[in-house]
Order: structure tokens, then sequence, then C-alpha cells
């Protein structure tokens, strides 16, 4: 599948809308980028990111080291692969920085989300209930990083929660963010017991319709680059990886 060609204010948009989601404690910018501050786990929450994919001038990189020591936190950024960034990621090698954890930001119609689901799909909440957060906290999960997902998930404003329930129980959950003219998603997860069975595609579903009577046509997540069963599903719905980027952290 051909790789999907943004524009610059698609990837801003983009970006906006994925700190959105996250609610990071803080953020700070600088001309052509964000710096969410975060004391939790969350990646995205507490990682400078550009919001466009030009060429950046490497000094910037001290600027926003800066940024984050006066306010007292651990620095870190994300940043695309490719040659435009080439120069920043050297400088962050010799600033003693590491790459680690390559992510695909995948895009897609949202309309596509519709296709070949069969079953009722998911219920769609303003909060996350207990069911939700057993759910998003179960099995395979570090209870540490879990629960400082869930609380920046909880903290963001419009965000819905998508509950799959079965005789009682929730076996599949999701959060859905609308903003920027973006159905965003985050927080996908399906008991171990009942994966294979296509349940994430029904969540996705109900976010999608919802996204729809928004007015909102496209969609975006991020799924990290080994996670081959979610990048199958995504593929089949008609995703595909607009660019790839990774956490640089000492």
């Amino acid at each position: 599948m051909a790789p999907t060609i943004l524009s610059d204010a698609d990837i801003e948009a983009i970006e906006r809308a994925t700190l959105d989601a996250v609610s990071p404690e803080r953020v700070e910018a600088l001309p052509g980028w964000l710096l969410p501050m975060d004391s939790g786990t969350v990646g995205r929450a507490r990682s400078a990111v550009p919001l466009s994919h030009a060429v950046a001038d490497p000094a910037v990189l001290d600027d926003i080291l800066e940024r984050y020591a006066a306010q007292g936190f651990v620095p870190a950024f994300r940043l695309p692969d490719g040659p435009a960034f080439e120069a920043l990621h050297q400088g962050l090698q010799a600033r003693g920085f590491a790459r680690a954890q390559p992510t695909l930001t995948q895009c897609g119609r949202v309309q596509d989300l519709l296709m070949a689901q069969t079953g009722p799909v998911a219920d769609l909440a303003d909060t996350p209930d207990a069911a939700w957060m057993a759910m998003f906290l179960g099995e395979g999960l570090d209870p540490v990083d879990g629960g400082s997902r869930a609380r920046s998930l909880s903290r963001a404003t419009g965000t819905l929660y998508a509950s799959l329930r079965e005789d009682g129980q929730t076996v599949a959950c999701g959060a859905a963010a609308y903003g920027h003219g973006w159905l965003s998603v985050h927080g996908m997860r399906t008991a171990a017991s009942h994966r294979g069975r296509g349940l994430a595609g029904r969540v996705l579903q109900a976010m999608a319709e919802e996204a729809l009577r928004r007015g909102i046509h496209r969609v975006f997540l991020q799924v990290v680059a080994d996670n081959g069963p979610a990048l199958a599903l995504y593929r089949r719905l008609g995703l595909s990886t607009a660019w790839t980027y990774a956490y640089w952290r000492r």
C-alpha cells in the first residue's frame, strides 16, 4: 500500500490532536515545536515534537533542553525518521540520547473503518467506567505504566471511551478523540482470550460512526512497528503509514 501523503497543515493538526488526547500536565511551545511535559510514562505526553517535517536547525535542541530543565521535567524527543531530521538525530546522539521504540503514524478514511464488520459494535461513553479501566489495565500491561496511561487518557477533554461487551463482560476497549479535523484512536485493548475474533474492528466501527456523525472523514493512529496483529487489522481497514517516528531519550 502506498504511503499516505500529508500536507504541512495535516501534520500539525495530527500532532496537536495527539497531545489533546494524551493530555500532558504542561505544554510549552517554540516556533515549529510543541513541548509536552508530564511526570507519567506516556511517551507522547512527555516528548518534544516538531509541527512540520521540514529540515530543522539543530540549534533548537539546546533551546528545548533548557525549557525542560527550567520546568523540572526529563527531556525527550519524538522525531520522524528520514533525511530531513538526520542533523537532529546526530545532534541528539552527541548529547547522549538514543533512538528507541519505532512507531508508525497511520492514516486512512473513516468510511473504511466500517468495512466487513459483523456483530454488535461497541458502546461509547463520555467517561471510562470501572470495566473499561479494568480492561485497559488488564493482563500483559505493566500496572505502573497502565495506570499512568489511564490517567492521561482520563484527563483528556472530549474523548469518548468505547467498550465492547459480551455476556456482561467488557472484552475490548479503546478511546477516540475528535478534533482538528481528525478521528484519533488511542488505548486499543482486547482481552487475551478473545483476540483474533475481529473485536477491535467493532470498536473502531463505533468510533467511525460517531466521527461521520460529526462530519469527520479522516482517521489516524500510532502503532508500534512490531505489533504485527494490529498492523494486519489496520491494513485491512485501509490505513497506511504516513511516517515513522522514534523516541529519543537519554
